[in-house]
């Protein structure tokens, strides 16, 4: 998406779009090492922005210093003193949501009179309808310009195959690196590949008594993967659950 509205400006964005990457601390390696290429080769300033108490609800930071352990997030659910689960998805409002909106605010730019740009498919039709549906609700002002476009996967696979660098990760995996909303069959496969993975999903349960997913705590998705390494689980082909338009309404709800 970023690419096309490059091109679509002959290689260079209008002084009042601004790029911006909320990191949670629990994305993926490979993705911020994906987010500093696009920026890097195409020329764009990133603004990275995390998550911090208190106002404005966010810290400009960099590829280099940018959280890596979960950090972020860790201090959310402490202030919280539980976690969000499949009831309360609030990691995707505070993490993502409320410092994108306040990096805004910072700029000048009051709520509702700015648009935000969301790279949804044509083909996920359903999730731009949502989108709509919520900014509208939330007065937000939102555009998706690949639906428009009637951009699909695989006109997105096509593109990037043509490129010099991707974002290196299976389908499957996603850029937060064990998300619970992911269903147990691809968490353990993703265990599976890196079992270190889940240590830190497992200490947060183990730090305030709850749980993510009702139905499986990660320390038990971990003994399941020891157990039976090489067993196969049934796997929902729908990857992109994760930091979903769903999450950032029923939190904002």
């Amino acid at each position: 998406m970023l690419h096309e509205i490059l091109r679509a400006h002959d290689g260079k964005l209008p002084d009042d779009v601004i790029v911006a990457f909320a990191n949670t601390g629990k994305e993926r390696e490979e993705t911020l090492r994906f987010v500093y290429e696009c920026g890097s080769r195409w020329g764009v300033q990133v603004h990275w922005l995390e998550w911090r108490r208190g106002k404005p609800s966010f810290e400009e930071v960099g590829f280099n210093s940018a959280s890596r352990n979960g950090e972020p997030f860790a201090e959310l659910v402490k202030g919280k003193s539980y976690l969000p689960n499949w009831q309360a998805r609030f990691c995707t409002q505070h993490l993502k949501i409320e410092v994108l909106n306040d990096f805004a605010a910072s700029l000048g730019w009051p709520s509702g009179e700015y648009s935000e740009v969301i790279g949804l498919r044509y083909d996920e039709g359903m999730r731009t309808l949502k989108g709509l549906e919520n900014a509208e609700k939330f007065n937000r002002r939102c555009l998706y310009p690949l639906s428009k476009a009637k951009i699909t996967k695989a006109d997105v696979m096509a593109f990037w195959a043509d490129q010099p660098f991707d974002l290196g990760l299976e389908p499957w995996e996603g850029n937060c690196d064990l998300c619970f909303l992911k269903g147990r069959g691809l968490r353990k496969r993703i265990i599976r590949d890196n079992p270190r993975r889940a240590d830190w999903w497992a200490e947060q349960e183990r730090l305030t008594g709850g749980f993510f997913d009702r139905r499986d705590r990660y320390a038990a998705l971990l003994n399941e993967v020891r157990r039976s390494p090489e067993l196969f689980d049934p796997q929902n082909e729908e990857y992109d659950t994760e930091c979903g338009l769903h999450c950032a309404a029923e939190a904002a709800e």
